[in-house]
């Protein structure tokens, strides 16, 4: 059978099985095994096509809902962050490490570009911003800034600022991308241009060692939240085989779980910002410490995990499938 005609003779099922998860466990349990068999024909005749793309994500979605729903004291809320994050991190991976290429490509530019003109870091951050950040080296203090205002104030308004970027970058995906990637590369331009001032001043690794404590979980979460724009906007010019409104809404409904799955580095970010980055002159041993945490925690939540997991589901598919 052609693959159009396979897909002309199962899309309605396919999209009332994605559009509306029954509550029924008889029906479910229908809907999954109807999926199983669409999957391994696909599988057979369309190994590389999108359809079994879109199969093999439909049928881990209804296994994972019946397996979260065999074990009651599971929590919906952990669930959201052990599952449907991860995976749909990994659905997205090419798309994540686009965004972080371009991420370190312009903050290159902003970087080189402070470097072959000295009046690009005004032009970038502002006169007053530069002013304020020269006066605190001069007395020693370069990354004086983050010592100002009320820890708990301060907390609450890098949350809040961050949490309402991250959406605002998402949104601007509608343009295609278009403008999530130019915000994305406006960010990378401004950080490269800030931490050319403070090599030029002999400050390099202070600052970014000082930057990076809480700036590694919170440049992470922007640049997934960038991500989630692009794959909105690659999910209208790049449909493949379902319909154009179809991939929006698969395309909006995959960003959302990853902006949404941002919120906890976004308010941990925050409170590092607010409560420790001022310390930036702890010991050296201590610095690197935490920035390994959180190093650590980013290879291994948003690439080592998904992939595990998304093998382990993959062969508890194939079993399901005999």
């Amino acid at each position: 059978m052609r693959e159009a005609l396979f897909i002309k003779r199962n899309k309605d099922r396919w999209e009332k099985i994605q559009g509306q998860a029954s509550q029924d466990a008889d029906e479910t349990a229908a809907d999954f095994t109807r999926l199983l068999d669409d999957l391994a024909y696909a599988k057979s005749f369309y190994p590389g096509s999108q359809v079994t793309q879109f199969l093999n994500s439909q049928a881990s979605r209804i296994y994972l809902s019946i397996y979260r729903n065999r074990k009651e004291e599971h929590n919906r809320l952990v669930s959201f962050w052990k599952y449907d994050v991860p995976l749909t991190v990994r659905k997205h991976h090419g798309v994540m490490a686009f965004a972080l290429v371009l991420f370190v490509l312009f903050f290159a530019v902003g970087f080189f570009s402070a470097r072959n003109d000295p009046g690009f870091v005004r032009d970038v951050l502002g006169d007053n911003y530069v002013d304020m950040t020269e006066e605190n080296i001069a007395n020693g203090n370069p990354l004086g800034v983050y010592s100002q205002g009320t820890p708990i104030l301060s907390f609450v308004g890098f949350m809040l600022n961050n949490i309402a970027v991250s959406f605002f970058y998402f949104a601007k995906g509608l343009s295609l991308g278009i403008l999530t990637m130019t915000s994305l590369g406006k960010e990378a331009i401004r950080l490269g241009a800030f931490e050319h001032m403070f090599f030029t001043k002999g400050y390099g690794l202070e600052s970014a060692m000082g930057v990076l404590l809480h700036g590694l979980l919170e440049l992470t979460a922007i640049i997934l939240a960038c991500g989630a724009g692009i794959v909105l906007g690659k999910s209208v010019l790049f449909p493949g085989t379902i319909s154009r409104l179809d991939s929006l809404k698969q395309g909006a409904k995959d960003g959302v779980k990853i902006v949404v799955g941002m919120m906890p580095l976004f308010i941990v970010a925050a409170f590092l910002e607010a409560f420790v980055t001022r310390f930036y002159r702890m010991p050296f041993i201590l610095n690197l410490s935490l920035l390994l945490v959180s190093f650590v925690f980013v290879i291994w939540y948003f690439i080592i995990y998904p992939v595990r997991l998304e093998k382990k589901l993959a062969v508890r598919l194939e079993e399901e499938e005999v």
